[in-house]
């Protein structure tokens, strides 16, 4: 019987953070209550405006200053400052309650956040020099804004005539700014958590209140290209590049959009102007060696990861997409070894472990396999390392763990056809050739040019008595080009 074993190829996008799946830690609530006392150039939303802005910086503080006493942070080596910082992008400040009166706004907000989540979304976030740099950016405009809107107030309360009107519309200006600022740190935080549709909304409100902010639009440009529109997405960016010609961010998140558009070599050429607009950072040369490896140009790809890891030998991810780099070049060894690398910067790492598995896996160690893929899939349930696992099994010959195993996969994802596939196989093998043939239909559907597929199913129909079936998915595979059922009909002398 041929032997059938689909190959997964796992590709790892560095651009878009998911802080999914972490463990779970004490939930922690801070709550903290601000009063603004308006000016007569201030209204209700001016008032809310400036007091949310407020009462999220003391909120921060707050849990700044209880992240810092924890061992994981400190080993981080990160200053209070860069704590708030980067937690301000990934919790969100709820407002609780508010009270207005005409001349007196009253706000009480919280936070709530688990603090494994926090500090594991900290580690991710504080590796990512570009995403570091815009939060940075963000909290400093904050700062800005607020002190030049200070500086109004007290200017207004004795200005006059002209002066008067000119310091008004300044200050309003600097109202709705603070608004938009808030708005772009609503849609990081939803674009952080994957809720696309929701920071769409939110990048939205800030470009409509602020639409001179090169990091709205190709933060926008991003969510438009996850959620399918590539064309409103390298129009968004495009419209940054042109605000901000010299952010080095703006090409990667072309080039970015333009991988999704299979545009590899133009991809390239964006993540070559990054590099030569900030020659230091490492996610360009991993997304560079992300576009090389889908031209299939894994030695140019190697040396893109090379660089990264030169740049920043801690980061856990970029040992795994060398690992991947060198499986396709055969270097198993390699391969493991970066995968051992990752593992031990971050044993939380699933990929790493259901990677390695596979490796493991080529290399005929099936035991070893098994017990990272058991640890990938106790990190992270939802991983595809379900299929992986069951084929291993399948090796093992423990063929009700492997079909087990397949039953995940295609609950976890119906639309993958090798699952089907490699099910189909086993319940011909037990000779439930029915159960088999509805398998590989729905391989077929899913996939009209699989050859295994007709290939298999050909053998099953055969297996059952129907030779005008079998036959006629045996001439479908041959002509797809698989050769084992070129040589059946061949030894039959049967035309395809």
């Amino acid at each position: 019987m041929k032997s059938n074993i689909a190959r997964i190829t796992l590709v790892f996008f560095l651009l878009l953070l998911s802080f999914a799946n972490f463990v779970f830690a004490d939930i922690k609530t801070f709550v903290r209550e601000y009063t603004y006392y308006a000016g007569d150039e201030d209204s209700k939303n001016s008032s809310r405006i400036i007091s949310l802005r407020e009462v999220k910086r003391l909120l921060l503080e707050e849990l700044g200053t209880y992240l810092e006493s924890t061992t994981e942070v400190q080993n981080f080596q990160l200053t209070k400052e860069q704590i708030i910082t980067l937690t301000a992008g990934i919790v969100r400040t709820e407002l609780v309650e508010e009270k207005w009166d005409g001349r007196t706004y009253w706000i009480k907000a919280k936070i709530q956040a688990d603090s494994g989540e926090v500090i594991k979304a900290i580690d991710t976030l504080r590796k990512d020099r570009q995403k570091t740099k815009e939060l940075e950016d963000i909290r400093k405009k904050s700062d800005a804004l607020l002190k030049e809107n200070e500086r109004l107030r007290r200017e207004l309360a004795t200005s006059k005539g002209e002066k008067k009107k000119k310091d008004t519309k300044a200050y309003k200006k600097t109202i709705q700014d603070l608004n938009a600022t808030e708005w772009f740190e609503i849609g990081s935080h939803y674009n952080n958590a994957g809720r696309w549709k929701e920071a769409l909304d939110a990048f939205n409100k800030a470009i409509e209140l602020n639409p001179q902010d090169a990091d709205v639009y190709y933060n926008r440009g991003i969510v438009y290209g996850v959620l399918g529109n590539h064309k409103q997405a390298i129009k968004d960016v495009n419209k940054a590049i042109g605000l901000n010609p010299q952010d080095a961010g703006a090409y990667i998140k072309r080039g970015f959009v333009y991988g999704l558009l299979g545009n590899h070599k133009q991809a390239i050429k964006d993540y070559d102007k990054a590099i030569e607009l900030n020659p230091q950072y490492a996610g360009a040369y991993i997304n560079r060696g992300i576009a090389y490896s889908n031209l299939g140009n894994h030695n140019q790809e190697i040396a893109d990861y090379n660089k990264a890891i030169e740049l920043n030998p801690q980061d856990a991810d970029f040992y795994v997409n060398r690992g991947v780099a060198y499986g396709s070049l055969g270097n198993t060894n390699q391969q493991i070894a970066d995968y051992d690398k990752a593992i031990e910067l971050n044993p939380q790492n699933a990929f790493a472990y259901s990677n390695r598995g596979i490796a493991y896996r080529k290399l005929g160690n099936f035991d070893q396999a098994i017990k990272d893929f058991n640890m990938a899939i106790e990190l992270n349930p939802q991983i595809a390392t379900y299929y992986a696992r069951g084929l291993t099994y399948r090796e093992l010959g423990n063929t009700k763990q492997a079909i087990k195993d397949y039953d995940k996969a295609i609950e976890l994802n119906p639309q993958i056809p090798f699952a089907y596939l490699a099910r189909g196989i086993i319940y011909r093998e037990l000779g439930h050739h029915s159960r088999a043939i509805k398998d590989y239909n729905k391989a077929i559907e899913l996939n009209s040019q699989d050859s295994d597929a007709y290939y298999n199913r050909g053998l099953a129909y055969g297996d059952l008595g129907n030779y005008q079936q079998a036959i006629a998915d045996l001439k479908i595979a041959a002509r797809l080009g698989d050769e084992s059922a070129q040589e059946m009909l061949r030894s039959r002398k049967i035309e395809w």
